[in-house]
């Protein structure tokens, strides 16, 4: 896989002061603060409709905020966006392409708007598309219209590339591939800004994640500090329903969720002391454990314990 040329920033890459945004009275971002340092992968997650799109397309220059203030790689979206476009890059979950247009005719085609772009070769090398290079993006798959998208999103050399569901639709290996050259962008010092739904991806990837819930930042840190700290996960299944209220009520049970299927999570801060209880206060209500297992809690753990306080 061909390198990427080495990429210096000065100053934090983003900068979100207060960022609000509403539509029909409703905030889509509401008072949200945030920085990127240069050269990390960055996340933003959160469910359908929590803010995510809307705050990308603000740092992207697409919309207006409605108060408060962004910053990216020291510029203002709106009214310096000639002198930032050329700097970042953005993937798209539609790709944008003419149909009719090869992946390298594309890529000439978009080398045009940039003063220094990457050869169309090297790109087409890193996201391992030399053998489709000719063939019309109508015909292409899904996967591989998605490495197009990547590659059309690094052709101008950018400081600072956003990445929306870079590895929806791909396979596996596929989807390994892509996380070796998110990987690439990171150590050359590009700023990566990645929204995903594939919780095991941001925590794969990213050096720090935000979880937006409702318009609101609900957390940010490393993956590793999010989910943290002395708690552990219980995950339950069983033969049949089990109340709530009976998970709830057990003394070293801490915060209960069902997860369908006769499946439930359980924090807790004492793995045995739990083990014995769930078994014990079971076996008076003929409820069969089918399978207990420990874990420590993971990005997905909390970030659905978020999304389940927002209902409430």
């Amino acid at each position: 896989m061909a390198a990427l040329p080495a990429v210096t920033t000065a100053g934090p890459a983003v900068v979100v002061e207060g960022l609000t945004k509403t539509y029909s009275r409703k905030h889509a971002v509401d008072d949200v603060s945030f920085s990127v340092e240069p050269g990390e992968i960055f996340a933003l997650l959160g469910p359908n409709g929590a803010g995510k799109t809307t705050t990308v397309e603000i740092l992207e220059g697409y919309r207006r905020p409605d108060s408060g203030s962004v910053r990216v790689l020291g510029l203002d979206p709106i009214s310096q966006a000639a002198e930032l476009k050329p700097q970042i890059g953005a993937m798209l979950q539609e790709g944008g392409v003419y149909p009719v247009l090869s992946a390298r005719q594309a890529l000439d085609l978009f080398a045009n708007y940039y003063p220094d772009p990457m050869p169309a070769g090297r790109l087409l090398s890193m996201v391992g598309l030399d053998g489709d290079a000719e063939t019309p993006y109508r015909r292409l798959s899904g996967g591989q219209k998605q490495r197009v998208s990547l590659a059309l999103a690094l052709v101008g050399r950018p400081r600072l590339v956003f990445l929306d569901e870079p590895t929806a639709g791909l396979d596996p290996q596929a989807r390994r591939a892509t996380w070796s050259i998110i990987g690439e962008l990171r150590d050359s010092g590009i700023t990566v800004m990645l929204t995903t739904h594939y919780l095991e991806e941001a925590e794969r990837l990213a050096d720090r994640v935000a979880i937006l819930v409702d318009g609101r930042l609900a957390a940010i840190g490393r993956p590793g500090e999010l989910t943290g700290g002395d708690s552990t996960t219980v995950r339950l299944r069983t033969d049949r329903p089990v109340p709530l209220d009976l998970l709830s009520s057990l003394p070293a049970a801490s915060r209960v969720r069902a997860i369908g299927g006769g499946e439930y999570t359980v924090e807790t801060r004492d793995a045995g002391a739990l083990l014995e209880q769930i078994t014990a206060r079971m076996r008076p209500e003929g409820i069969l454990p089918l399978e207990l297992r420990v874990g420590q809690n993971t990005l997905e753990d909390l970030f659905l314990s978020l999304a389940d306080e927002a209902v409430l």
